[in-house]
C-alpha cells in the first residue's frame, strides 16, 4: 500500500521564474485576513489555494465564496473541499455587503461552489447576495463566477435578475480533457450557459469564461475553445497557468511559457473578444477590475 502510495503521489516540479512570486510586506493582508475572519466569510482564494491571494489580500481584494466551503463536485483541478454542504446561512448575504463596503471595493467577484444539492443549485442565494451588496454599495461593479446550474433555465434566470453586470462561467479546460478535469460538468453545457445569458441579456451584461493551461491540450483544441466561446458571444476571457494545488490533484503537464501567453491572447484578441487577461499567473478574477465597463453598463 505505501509502495502504491508513493507512486501515485509525485512531487510537485519545481516552478519556473515567472511563476515564482514575492511575498508582500503590507499590512493590509492582515487587514484583510481579520475582516474576513470577524465577518466569518469564505474566500475562493484560500478555499482553491489560489497562488495569487498574498498579492489581492495585500491590495484589500478578495473573491467572496459564497453557499459553504463544501462543494458537490469533485474536479480534478480544484481544492476546495468535496463533502455533503451545511445549511445555507440566511445573512451571509448581508455580511458579504458588509465586506464589499468596510473594504471600498469599486468592483466585486463573487462566486459559489457547486450545490447540485439545492434544487435550484444555489442560485436565489446568488440573487441575494447580489443584491444585498449593491444596496450597500450602489455604484460597485458585481461580477458573478457561477457554476454551471446543470444549464437550468430557472436558475440562469434568478441570477440575472438582479443585473449582475459580468456573468461569468468558466470552460475551465478543452473538450478533449473536460470529462477529467471537471467531475459531473460537460463542455456543451458550460457554452451553453454562456449563450444561453448573452441571448437573454445581449448588450446590458458581459459574459465572461477561463481556460486553464498546462494540462495537456494542444494549441488548436485551446484555439477551438476560444471559438466556441466566441460562437456563444462570449466577451471576456482569461487564460492561466495550472498549477497542482495538492498531490492528489492532477500534476502539471507543461508549464506554459509567457511567450505562448502573449500568442494566445493576440489569437484570442483576433476572434473579436472585449477583453483578454492572458499569462501565467492570471486566474478568473485576478485583476478582474481591469476590464473598464462602459457607462452604459456600469451605472
Amino acid at each position: 500500500m505505501a509502495a502504491a502510495a508513493e507512486t501515485t503521489l509525485k512531487p510537485r516540479p519545481r516552478l519556473p521564474e515567472w511563476l515564482r512570486a514575492r511575498l508582500p510586506t503590507s499590512d493590509t493582508f492582515a487587514r484583510t485576513r481579520n475582516l474576513l475572519d470577524e465577518l466569518k466569510l469564505h474566500t475562493v482564494c484560500e478555499s482553491a489555494k489560489c497562488p495569487n491571494h498574498w498579492e489581492c489580500w495585500s491590495k484589500g481584494t478578495a473573491t467572496f465564496m459564497i453557499a459553504g466551503d463544501r462543494c458537490t463536485r469533485a474536479c480534478g483541478f480544484c481544492a476546495v473541499a468535496t463533502a455533503k454542504p451545511f445549511a445555507l446561512e440566511a445573512d451571509e448575504p448581508a455580511r458579504v455587503a458588509e465586506a464589499t463596503r468596510r473594504m471600498r471595493l469599486n468592483h466585486v467577484v463573487i462566486t459559489a461552489v457547486a450545490r447540485d444539492d439545492l434544487p435550484d443549485g444555489g442560485a436565489e442565494h446568488f440573487r441575494q447576495t447580489i443584491e444585498a451588496v449593491r444596496a450597500l454599495n450602489p455604484d460597485i461593479v458585481i461580477e458573478v463566477l457561477v457554476p454551471d446550474f446543470n444549464d437550468r433555465e430557472e436558475s440562469i434566470d434568478t441570477v440575472l435578475a438582479a443585473n449582475p453586470q459580468i456573468f461569468n462561467h468558466n470552460l475551465e479546460t478543452v473538450r478533449r480533457l473536460t470529462p477529467t478535469v471537471r467531475h459531473r460538468a460537460t463542455y456543451d453545457r458550460s457554452v451553453s450557459v454562456l449563450r444561453k445569458v448573452k441571448a437573454k441579456r445581449r448588450g446590458t451584461i458581459y459574459t465572461k469564461s477561463g481556460v486553464m493551461l498546462g494540462l495537456g491540450e494542444t494549441d488548436e483544441e485551446v484555439l477551438a475553445a476560444m471559438e466556441d466561446l466566441r460562437r456563444a458571444n462570449c466577451d471576456i476571457l482569461t487564460l492561466g497557468q495550472y498549477l497542482q494545488p495538492t498531490l492528489r490533484h492532477l500534476p502539471v503537464v507543461e508549464f506554459v511559457p509567457p511567450e505562448k501567453f502573449i500568442e494566445l491572447k493576440r489569437a484570442a484578441s483576433r476572434l473579436g473578444f472585449a477583453h483578454v487577461a492572458s499569462g501565467p499567473r492570471v486566474r478568473s478574477s485576478y485583476h478582474a477590475d481591469e476590464f473598464a465597463l462602459p457607462a452604459r453598463l456600469s451605472a
